[in-house]
């Protein structure tokens, strides 16, 4: 049996927070235990702490850990894993919702002694029926692909305590992660059925906004830890965007505009990183992302 610690990182979250935290309380263990809930409330300025601290007058396994300031994604992750004291550690963002098997099953794999690091699959709440619900849910179906071949981790994963900290100024938390597992001589487990559901970007801006941040970061990975995640190869992306039958004029359109969007995201990143030599680990929200409902 594994004793599992949670951090849940949320930088105002009060809209989604205590969906969350119910999610959390209600997940359905076979014989791993949930010991201890983290929250690390950064530099909010909204209700998070307080609904936080509802929850914790309920369910002694949630605490409250308070950042005055907010010191990037990273930091905050640092300050969990100096209080987790769990066996195997989940990493959670305040803005997705699991289903009530998810942590289960995320876990199961470490019944392996070479898997270091398993992660959820992740799955848009954006409706498919707007040009940026579109594109979201095709990223995250690519997503699921590309991980399906080579594990790719992200939104919601699981690890070996053997992690007890990550770079500070790290943009890509979870991909800075993969490469201190892999470099401890463990193995990556993309686990399909392990759900979580998240929200993508509602507008282009947004959209932009969240793909050039995760472009300049995963260069900055690759420059800082010597690690290259399995969807940093626009060729795989477009590879597989080309080999599939899209369904239709509308979807044929939309697809090229993912295409041009995601090219516009990487170029800036690229930008960012290599002529402006601006890492963004403290990153500006974009805050359509923020409410799954």
């Amino acid at each position: 049996m594994f004793k599992v610690s949670l951090g849940i990182m949320a930088y105002n979250e009060e809209a989604n927070i205590g969906r969350l935290l119910n999610a959390v309380v209600n997940q359905k263990f076979h014989r791993d235990e949930l010991s201890e809930i983290f929250v690390v409330a950064s530099g909010c300025i909204d209700r998070t702490a307080e609904i936080v601290e509802e929850f914790a007058g309920q369910d002694s396994r949630i605490k409250l850990l308070v950042q005055a300031q907010r010191e990037g994604k990273a930091s905050a992750i640092n300050l969990f894993l100096d209080h987790a004291g769990g066996d195997i550690f989940i990493l959670e963002s305040g803005d997705t919702i699991p289903d009530p098997e998810t942590f289960q099953r995320l876990i199961e794999p470490f019944d392996d002694p070479n898997v270091g690091m398993t992660g959820a699959h992740p799955i848009p709440v954006n409706s498919r029926e707007t040009f940026v619900g579109y594109i979201v849910n095709i990223m995250w179906d690519l997503h699921h692909k590309i991980a399906l071949m080579t594990p790719k981790l992200g939104e919601l994963v699981a690890f070996r305590s053997i992690v007890r900290a990550i770079p500070i100024d790290t943009a890509v938390d979870e991909a800075s992660v993969e490469a201190i597992v892999r470099d401890a001589g463990y193995t990556l487990r993309y686990v399909p059925n392990a759900i979580v559901h998240n929200k993508g970007p509602e507008n282009i801006r947004d959209f932009i906004k969240q793909r050039r941040r995760i472009a300049a970061g995963h260069k900055h990975l690759m420059h800082e830890q010597d690690y290259e995640v399995s969807t940093s190869s626009p060729w795989k992306i477009l590879g597989l965007l080309l080999g599939e039958n899209p369904g239709g004029l509308r979807n044929t359109v939309w697809r090229v505009g993912a295409i041009g969007l995601e090219a516009v995201g990487r170029f800036l990143g690229y930008y960012d990183f290599y002529i402006k030599k601006r890492n963004p680990y403290i990153w500006d929200i974009a805050s359509s992302t923020k409410k799954l409902s």
